[in-house]
C-alpha cells in the first residue's frame, strides 16, 4: 500500500494535486495490493476444496426468473444459456465503493454491494462469456486479488475461483452459500434484487458513477486508511 502513501501523505492535508495519478503510479498501487493479498492467496490455494479459504463472502443478482422489463429475446437467450440470468463477483473487500473503483479501472460494469463479509459486484454484461472475462480482467488489473465468479445460465449455477487472470478451482454452490449471508442465495435464485437490498439499507455503488480519476481517488483514500497498520482492517474483510 506504500505506493499511494509516498505521495506526500505524512499526516498533513493533501492538495488536489495528490489526486492526479499517472499510469505508472497506478501500477505501483496495484503492486501494493498484490502484497496485501499475498498471504491470503497462499491460504486460498491450500484450502481451495474447502470453499477456497473464503471466510464468509457474498454473491449477488441479475433480474429474476422472468422480469417483464427484460425483452422476450433476452428471456429466450437466458433459457437457452446464451445469456446468463445472473452473474456476480464475490470478493473479500468490505467496501462497495472500493470494489466499484476496481471495477471501473478494469472496465467492468457492475452494481457493487457492500458487506462486512465481503462486497459483491453484480455484473451487467451477461452475454456469452462476458462474466468470465470480467473475472479475468479485474484479477489481472488488481494484482494478487482473487474473486469467486457465480454464474446462473439456464438455471444451472457455476461457481469458479479466479486469480491472476486465470480460472482456478470450481466450487459446489452449497459451499459458497454456507459461507455467505442469506441474501447471496436469494440473489442467485432471483428471490430478491439489488434494488430491494438497497431499500433495506445495503451499500450499493454503481461502478459507472465514477470516472477513472475518481476511482483512483477512492483507492488512494482506502490505502491511506491502512497507513501505519493493515488496510484489511478498513477495507478488506
Amino acid at each position: 500500500m506504500s505506493a499511494w502513501n509516498e505521495r506526500g501523505n505524512d499526516g498533513g492535508d493533501s492538495s488536489d494535486d495528490d489526486m492526479h495519478f499517472s499510469d505508472e503510479e497506478l501500477a505501483k498501487a496495484m503492486e501494493g495490493f498484490e502484497k496485501e493479498f499475498a498471504d491470503e492467496e497462499t491460504s486460498d490455494e491450500s484450502d481451495a476444496d474447502d470453499a477456497a479459504g473464503l471466510d464468509g463472502i457474498d454473491i449477488p443478482d441479475d433480474a429474476s426468473a422472468i422480469d417483464p422489463s427484460v425483452g422476450f429475446d433476452d428471456a429466450l437467450q437466458g433459457l437457452l444459456g446464451n445469456k446468463a440470468k445472473m452473474a456476480a463477483l464475490v470478493t473479500r473487500i468490505a467496501s462497495a465503493q472500493l470494489l466499484a473503483a476496481f471495477c471501473q479501472l478494469s472496465d467492468v460494469s457492475a452494481d457493487c454491494i457492500g458487506s462486512n463479509q465481503g462486497a459483491i459486484a453484480v455484473l451487467r454484461n451477461l452475454d456469452g462469456d462476458a462474466p468470465e472475462a470480467a473475472a479475468r480482467d479485474i484479477t489481472t488489473v488488481v494484482g494478487g486479488m482473487s474473486v469467486v465468479l457465480g454464474v446462473n445460465r439456464a438455471d444451472k449455477l457455476e461457481v469458479t475461483l479466479y486469480a491472476g487472470g486465470q480460472a482456478g478451482s470450481t466450487l459446489a454452490p452449497p459451499i459458497l452459500f454456507n459461507s455467505t449471508p442469506r441474501f447471496v442465495e436469494d440473489l442467485m435464485l432471483g428471490i430478491t434484487t439489488v434494488a430491494q437490498l438497497k431499500t433495506q439499507g445495503f451499500e450499493v455503488v454503481d461502478s459507472a458513477s465514477m470516472d477513472r480519476e475518481r476511482a483512483m481517488q477512492v483507492i488512494a483514500e482506502h490505502t491511506r486508511m491502512g497507513r501505519g497498520g493493515s488496510t484489511r482492517g478498513s477495507s478488506v474483510a
